[in-house]
């Protein structure tokens, strides 16, 4: 077993085989899809387990999707954060998109190799989708205001203390993603959920719907 799937292993250890022997294909798909195309950096993907797979399910640390929800992942490059959570939450349906087509490509062909019934992919911006999700998710897009204004309608419109939002993967500075008037973002630090020293910068923004 790959160092890096141990590690998952070790924060996720309800994992049947099935969940297990998925995460091994995805990363599989990516090292050899990355030969022919630059979805994730050169230099990263020797990290693909940790900086990518892991990083992408601290999301599952932080909300569980329910059978039946729908989730939309915006500017999802080669599928992050969204496959690696099609694959813990499998009673869920993913529609994962982006505006560059050869990445979509790439999503479509790791979705077929792995038989995932609960993704669909679509080559469109978030601001022509005209379709509602319970969540919205995003990794490192763009700045995070930029992003929930091009992607919030997008969101089912809920009663108060309901579920749905948005959930967004990001490091640096806060104060560069979040504008002073906006005090309805819950932040929370990923190092919450892993040890290893990559995400002592990395953070979960979330705005509910």
């Amino acid at each position: 077993m790959h160092y890096g799937l141990s590690r998952i292993l070790t924060y996720f250890p309800e994992l049947n085989d099935t969940r297990i022997s998925l995460l091994e294909q995805l990363a599989e798909g990516y090292f050899y899809w990355n030969e022919r195309i630059n979805v994730i950096s050169r230099k990263d993907i020797d990290h693909l387990y940790e900086h990518h797979i892991l990083y992408s399910l601290a999301i599952a640390k932080f909300r569980s999707f329910l059978p039946g929800e729908h989730i939309v992942d915006v500017g999802t490059g080669g599928g992050l954060p969204g496959l690696p959570l099609a694959i813990l939450f499998p009673e869920s349906h993913f529609h994962l998109i982006d505006s560059i087509g050869k990445k979509i490509k790439v999503v479509e062909a790791l979705t077929a190799d792995l038989q995932l019934r609960n993704v669909t992919c679509q080559k469109i911006r978030a601001e022509e989708l005209k379709d509602r999700y319970t969540f919205v998710t995003g990794r490192a897009v763009s700045k995070f205001d930029v992003f929930r204004r091009q992607s919030r309608h997008l969101l089912k419109k809920t009663a108060p203390g309901h579920r749905g939002g948005m959930i967004y993967l990001t490091g640096g500075n806060i104060e560069y993603h979040i504008s002073p008037s906006l005090q309805d973002i819950t932040v929370i630090p990923v190092s919450a959920y892993f040890n290893e020293p990559f995400f002592e910068t990395k953070k979960i923004l979330f705005a509910s719907s």
